[in-house]
């Protein structure tokens, strides 16, 4: 055989093992972008990340103080905690921690966003990893998380890695998630739990939520906060209003949230044959 021919031979066995084993996925620049999507392999940039206004967050004020100073606090290199934010759909949960990012990004630019897919958490470990090439202050974003029947091994993983288990984390990264639950798992048994120690298993379940050193609640909104958050908007875009119109509007959904009162104000843009510009809420 040739040197031309083994060369060949070489190439074709490469380009064979390629196909069957593909390099890793190569992830964007850490320290390029404002924000970023973990999909279990690589980050990608999210462009263009324009969260909602601080100021526009109206309801929950104690919640968005609580959620901004922690990210402050991140962001600057202090001590910060993991944060879940919990309760019913709508409510600004999403909104608010986008919104207090991009508010401490105008001072701290350095911050940065890491939005995470809860189908597979065990990559958490992974993504850990990878984030230790860069010293940017860092929030990894878990949006509706909650777990169904059994206490599995995606749970297991997080509550480890939450605690510090064998993947370190770096300090200047904290978890944020948002649930349905305040529990994040159903407290009651199902038919595969430990029938003798049910109080064993609640308590391995309730843990995880323990491991998150600040547990803020959103709750329904009464009549008289969700039209003070659809006259906020309307003042911002510089529409008009009524306040019957926008509570028989809720009350035709079956729900008063923030989700619904920025609905409405959508639906106040179309009539006046206006566009909305800048981000729209992301009411979890």
């Amino acid at each position: 055989m040739t040197d031309q021919q083994t060369q060949d031979a070489l190439e074709r066995i490469a380009a064979a093992l390629d196909r069957i084993a593909p390099p890793p996925d190569h992830s964007a620049d850490l320290d390029a972008h404002a924000a970023y999507r973990w999909d279990g392999k690589a980050l990608a940039a999210i462009p263009g990340f324009e969260p909602l206004d601080y100021a526009l967050i109206t309801g929950v004020d104690a919640q968005k103080q609580a959620c901004l100073e922690n990210t402050r606090r991140l962001a600057e290199g202090h001590a910060a905690h993991d944060i879940l934010l919990w309760g019913a759909r709508g409510t600004g949960k999403s909104a608010t921690v986008a919104a207090c990012i991009g508010e401490v990004r105008k001072t701290l630019p350095a911050l940065a966003l890491v939005e995470v897919a809860t189908d597979d958490l065990r990559s958490l470990a992974t993504l850990f990893g990878l984030l230790r090439a860069s010293s940017r202050p860092m929030v990894l974003y878990i949006d509706d998380l909650g777990f169904d029947g059994d206490f599995g091994a995606d749970a297991r993983a997080l509550r480890s890695l939450l605690q510090g288990g064998a993947t370190a984390r770096r300090s200047q990264v904290r978890l944020y998630a948002t649930s349905n639950r305040r529990h994040i798992v159903p407290r009651s048994m199902s038919e595969q739990d430990d029938p003798i120690n049910q109080r064993d298993v609640v308590d391995d379940r309730l843990a995880l939520a323990d491991r998150f050193g600040l547990s803020l609640g959103f709750h329904a909104l009464d009549q008289d906060a969700y039209v003070a958050i659809v006259g906020r908007y309307a003042a911002h875009y510089g529409l008009d209003f009524d306040p019957a119109a926008a509570i028989q509007w809720a009350t035709q959904r079956g729900n008063r949230s923030g989700r619904v009162a920025w609905q409405y104000v959508v639906e106040l843009a179309g009539r006046a044959g206006r566009a909305l510009d800048g981000a729209a809420p992301v009411a979890g």
